[in-house]
């Protein structure tokens, strides 16, 4: 209830009329007060974060995420950008049918990319007419994560943390990279070249909750097992998981999580990162490559002999090992994401496990 006390009516009685006036002018003052922003000012540190929305929305979203136990509010898409400059380093084709490009950009200070699947704002250098760019990184985080809090301490240090303030960090130069889609109205960032500067926001979103969902003692049931989807250009902060080291994953019979990852493109010669899949494999990823079109030609004479259909198949036809045990990161079209999820939760996955970068 939105009432901090009961109203209080007098004795005497009154006009049915008054008292339904009353009661719709508490239940309208109560229901101003539920979309009202807090009055009281919110602690906010560099290392705590904005989940937000990848797609717009007409609907305002409350979006929470922490990880240093500050937890700020913000409507819509989060906090207003910082600009800083960052210099391109590169500009290339990313696969054979050139539907994407791979961006790399120097910034001056890497160190708030702590977690894979976080994202920055980027827009043509000085320019407010253009919108910016959402991009999620696709490298490794370049920034080191605050260390996991015992549950016990908790409180104590959010106390602490919260006395103290924001902790000073020092800037540290960083290179990221960038998996960028060709739109029709994005040709000003996947078609520049290097040595030219854009405007990047401060690192944002939460990224995947790794740490919170996949360690620790949260389900009575460790996780052994990693699973990864992906579709098109959503492989970035897919590829950002496996390089970053934190899912704990390694070869089998080495003592770590195993990992799967099912990548879905149209055809052969819309697949990036084709390069990388064999150190993925070295780091322990299996990896299950699907094409949805395989009879389109490809210019590069690609002839598809694998995986065909769509992640979701694949997942349905291979099933989810140890599901209890077993945990997921996606990222990709609407419609991939919700099937896989629905799949993974019928097999018995904890739903707190099936984790998403927004």
């Amino acid at each position: 209830s939105h009432f901090s006390q009961r109203p209080q009516y007098p004795t005497r009685s009154r006009p049915l009329s008054t008292i339904m006036k009353l009661l719709i002018a508490a239940l309208l003052t109560s229901a101003a007060s539920a979309f009202a922003p807090p009055s009281s000012s919110v602690a906010y540190r560099q290392s705590t974060v904005l989940e937000v929305p990848i797609a717009k929305s007409n609907t305002l979203n409350y979006n929470v995420a922490s990880r240093n136990n500050y937890r700020p509010l913000f409507m819509g898409w989060g906090p207003d950008p910082i600009w800083s400059a960052g210099a391109v380093e590169s500009n290339i084709q990313a696969c054979p049918s050139g539907l994407c490009v791979s961006l790399k950009l120097n910034v001056d200070d890497g160190t708030e990319f702590m977690y894979p699947g976080q994202y920055v704002q980027v827009k043509p250098s000085g320019d407010t007419d253009v919108n910016p760019v959402f991009l999620a990184i696709a490298s490794a985080p370049t920034g080191t994560p605050p260390k996991p809090t015992p549950p016990g301490k908790k409180k104590a240090k959010e106390e602490a943390d919260a006395a103290a303030g924001p902790e000073p960090s020092t800037p540290e130069p960083a290179t990221w990279e960038f998996l960028i889609k060709k739109t029709d109205n994005n040709d000003w960032i996947t078609n520049i070249k290097p040595g030219q500067t854009v405007d990047v926001s401060q690192v944002m979103g939460g990224g995947f909750p790794i740490q919170d969902n996949l360690e620790g003692f949260k389900y009575d049931f460790p996780t052994q097992n990693v699973l990864l989807f992906a579709t098109g250009s959503g492989i970035a902060p897919i590829r950002s998981a496996i390089e970053s080291k934190q899912l704990n994953i390694s070869p089998a019979g080495s003592g770590g999580r195993s990992c799967t990852l099912y990548y879905g493109v149209k055809t052969p010669d819309d697949m990036p990162y084709v390069s990388k899949f064999a150190q993925w494999e070295e780091l322990g990823v299996q990896v299950v490559p699907v094409i949805s079109q395989p009879d389109l030609p490809c210019e590069s004479g690609a002839v598809w002999k694998g995986r065909t259909g769509y992640v979701q198949n694949a997942l349905e036809e291979d099933g989810v090992p140890i599901p209890r045990n077993s945990g997921a990161l996606l990222c990709g079209v609407k419609g991939m994401c919700e099937s896989v999820k629905s799949t993974l939760l019928e097999s018995g996955m904890f739903e707190g496990r099936v984790l998403f970068n927004f």
